[in-house]
């Protein structure tokens, strides 16, 4: 054997690896240990209360109502069914909140970094304030003080027409689809084909020759005219159920109820400001040449902060609002502390009737992961599109 081939066996079979093989072996084995007894010592815990495992308690009747459903549900239907609206409703909650916070931390952002003086310190009072007050309390504040101090059901404010704000929760026309629905939905399709369409070329256009259009303005009209048209044309490819008040309470319409609105104020407005906080930290982080050069070439001030500031912001953006989201969905379960019949509201009376814990918390963990890793893929794609790209 040669000598180089000895020193080989030398080095893969030293004191220093086999050492640290052999901790290796021992660390993996006390947690394979440590694992079969938690699982030991649950079944027998199980066992002694008569709980059964499994998940064969889903297809079991629920018997308990839910408030707020987005589909058909009623005390007759299963468990499985009753984890689905709760689930639902989840989902609902997260992906109103996660935009609707992305527009308040954009907002309040930008305006931290204003160069009105009262207009930022405002926003700077309004990020500080929020991002140190937890969470639970905002929820609390807004569904036990700012909803309770709105008018009675009689005394409801019309802030927009057909929309009533008041104690019951928040009260909004219905979109109901006619027969021609079909023809709405594809003239909505084609505007945004166009609109995507009429903003490149605007671009090409802009880098070409230096014209600039009303990109904003044009891109409205192309998404609102062709549906409106169809439909005024048409007649019967979309009408409005307006809410009535009828008796102690109103009917018909869009229903979103106390519980539902504290949630999404409270998220929103908690989340927005650590967004916001990124938004600024985005925009302080491009260097203010830039700025300077943009103002040089003739762009206004929002045009700068538009095509120039916050695109090289979001890089910088992009990783931090990713964990604020993945916050946002995980502090969506705080629903339970005000009564939003959420997942983890659904599951804690399923668990409180048949003591099914341990797969309940599965099923609560496997959601909430796969919710939050949806949100990462789709961030690092974000994240991948504006990023640098060396030559």
């Amino acid at each position: 054997m040669s000598r180089s081939t000895n020193m080989r066996l030398g080095g893969l079979f030293s004191y220093d690896r086999l050492l640290a093989c052999l901790y290796q072996t021992v660390i993996a084995g006390l947690v394979i240990g440590a694992a079969y007894y938690l699982l030991i010592s649950t079944q027998e815990s199980l066992e002694a209360r008569h709980i059964e495992t499994g998940f064969s308690f889903l297809s079991q009747e629920a018997g308990f109502p839910i408030g707020d459903s987005l589909i058909s549900y009623s005390p007759s239907d299963s468990y499985g069914h009753a984890f689905l609206v709760g689930i639902i409703n989840t989902l609902y909650a997260t992906v109103l909140c996660v935009f609707l916070a992305t527009i308040v931390g954009i907002v309040m952002g930008v305006a931290q970094v204003s160069g009105n003086p009262l207009i930022a310190k405002m926003a700077e009072v309004y990020v500080e304030v929020l991002r140190n007050i937890p969470v639970l309390l905002i929820l609390l504040f807004v569904y036990g003080v700012v909803l309770v101090g709105l008018p009675s059901v009689r005394e409801a404010i019309e802030f927009i027409p057909g929309g009533f704000l008041s104690q019951r929760g928040i009260f909004l026309p219905r979109p109901i689809p006619g027969d021609n629905i079909t023809l709405l939905l594809s003239a909505m399709v084609l505007g945004v084909i166009a609109t995507f369409a009429f903003n490149r070329w605007a671009k090409k256009t802009l880098d070409k020759t230096g014209k600039s259009y009303p990109v904003i303005w044009i891109s409205l009209a192309l998404l609102i005219l062709p549906p409106v048209l169809v439909n005024s044309v048409i007649g019967d490819a979309l009408s409005w159920e307006i809410p009535e008040l009828k008796g102690f309470n109103f009917k018909g319409g869009l229903v979103f109820r106390p519980e539902f609105a504290a949630l999404v104020f409270g998220l929103v407005f908690y989340r927005g400001a650590f967004i916001a906080e990124n938004v600024r930290s985005g925009i302080m982080s491009v260097q203010k040449g830039q700025r300077e050069a943009a103002i040089a070439l003739g762009l206004s001030s929002d045009r700068t902060m538009k095509d120039v500031v916050l695109p090289q912001a979001l890089r910088t953006v992009i990783p931090a609002t990713t964990n604020d989201y993945a916050s946002l969905v995980k502090d969506s379960s705080l629903a339970i502390a005000i009564g939003f019949p959420d997942m983890v509201s659904v599951g804690g009376t399923m668990i409180g009737q048949n003591g099914q814990a341990i797969e309940v918390i599965a099923i609560w963990m496997a959601v909430y992961l796969s919710i939050n890793l949806f949100i990462s893929l789709l961030m690092n794609i974000a994240n991948k599109k504006f990023q640098l790209v060396e030559r």
